[in-house]
C-alpha cells in the first residue's frame, strides 16, 4: 500500500509519537546514570531485534531481502544505531541535557535536506534554509557562552556529531534502493549494531559497569519496547497515512516536550534565557519542516 501524500495526520498516533519520541531523552540520560553507555544500548538492541523480529514472525512479514540490500539495510543501521546513538549516549553520559539533545536532533530532518542539496543535487527550499538557519541560532542562545551547563565542550560537539550521522544515515536510507520490509528491515538494523556496542562496552567499561540494577533494567527494557517497537509502528503508521513530509513536521513538537518531561523526571530547568532559545529553535525548525521535501528519519533511526 504506497503511502498517502497528504499532510493531515490522526491525532492520537501523532501526538502518542511524540510522546514516545521525546520520552526517549528522558529514558537515555536515566539509563546511562544506572549504567554505561555503550553496555546500555548494546543490550537495548539485542532486546529490540529479538522483538522486531518476532513481531514480523508474528505478522507473516515477508523475509525476501536479496544479499545486496541485506548489506545496505547493515550498513545503514550502523550508522543509525550503533554509531548515532554511541556518540549520544556519550554525550548523555558526559552531561549533555536531555532538552538539548532533543534541540539537535529536531533539526536534523532539516539539516538532511540541506545535505542532499549538496551532495544529491537535489532542491532546497529558502524556507528550510532559513528555518535552519533560525534553528541553530536557537541552540546557540540556549547553549550561551558558558558550556558547563552542557556537560562542557566535548559533551556539545559530541550531540553535534550524532546530529550529523542521523541525517547521514537517513540519507542513506536512499542508498538502500529496495523497500524491504519495515520490520525486518529494523530487525536487522537492530542485530548488526548490538554486537560492536557490545564488545566496545566489555572493553572499555567493563563485565558489569551497572551502579543500579533496577534502574538499568527497567530503562533498557523502556528504551527498547517503547522507544525503539513502539516509536517504530507509530512513525510507519504516521508515514502511511500523511507522508513523510507530514511526519517530519511533528519532530519540532520534540523539543518542548521533552523540556516539560525533562523538568517533571529529572528535575532539569530552563533560565529565561535559554527558554527563548529553545522557542526561537522550534519556530525556526516548525517553519522549514512545513515542506514535504523534508525527509524525515526513519527508525532504525530509533525513535530514541
Amino acid at each position: 500500500m504506497a503511502p498517502r501524500t497528504g499532510t493531515t495526520l490522526p491525532l492520537v498516533p501523532a501526538a502518542a509519537f511524540v510522546l514516545v519520541w521525546s520520552s526517549g531523552y528522558i529514558s537515555g540520560p536515566a539509563a546511562v546514570r544506572a549504567a554505561a553507555p555503550f553496555s546500555v544500548l548494546g543490550w537495548r538492541f539485542v532486546i529490540a531485534a529479538v522483538l522486531a523480529a518476532g513481531l514480523a514472525l508474528a505478522l507473516r512479514r515477508p523475509t525476501r531481502m536479496d544479499r545486496a540490500t541485506l548489506g545496505r539495510v547493515a550498513a545503514v543501521g550502523l550508522v543509525m544505531n550503533a554509531l548515532q546513538f554511541g556518540l549520544m549516549y556519550v554525550a548523555f553520559d558526559l552531561g549533555l541535557g536531555a532538552t538539548l539533545a532533543s534541540l539537535f536532533h529536531a533539526l536534523s530532518p532539516v539539516l538532511t535536506a540541506l545535505l542532499a542539496a549538496a551532495l544529491l543535487g537535489e532542491r532546497v527550499s529558502l524556507l528550510q534554509v532559513g528555518g535552519f538557519v533560525v534553528g541553530v541560532a536557537g541552540v546557540l542562545i540556549v547553549l550561551g557562552s558558558d558550556l558547563g551547563h552542557a556537560g562542557g565542550p566535548w559533551a556539545v560537539l559530541i550531540g553535534v556529531l550524532s546530529m550529523l550521522t542521523l541525517s547521514l544515515g537517513t540519507l542513506g536510507q536512499r542508498w538502500i534502493g529496495a523497500t524491504p520490509d519495515l520490520l525486518w528491515s529494523a530487525a536487522v538494523q537492530f542485530a548488526v549494531s548490538a554486537p560492536p556496542l557490545l564488545v566496545l562496552g566489555w572493553t572499555t567499561e567493563g563485565a558489569w559497569p551497572v551502579t543500579d540494577t533496577g534502574r538499568a533494567v527497567v530503562s533498557v527494557l523502556f528504551l527498547a519496547i517503547l522507544n525503539s517497537i513502539v516509536g517504530l509502528v507509530l512513525l510507519a503508521l504516521l508515514v502511511l497515512r500523511g507522508g513523510s513530509g507530514a511526519a517530519a513536521s511533528l519532530f519540532f513538537l520534540s523539543p518542548p516536550v521533552t523540556a516539560v518531561l525533562a523538568w517533571l523526571v529529572l528535575d532539569e530547568t530552563l533560565s529565561v534565557t535559554q527558554l527563548v532559545g529553545l522557542v526561537v529553535a522550534v519556530v525556526g525548525v516548525g517553519a522549514a519542516t512545513r515542506t514535504r521535501r523534508t525527509p524525515v528519519p526513519q527508525e532504525p533511526v530509533g525513535t530514541q
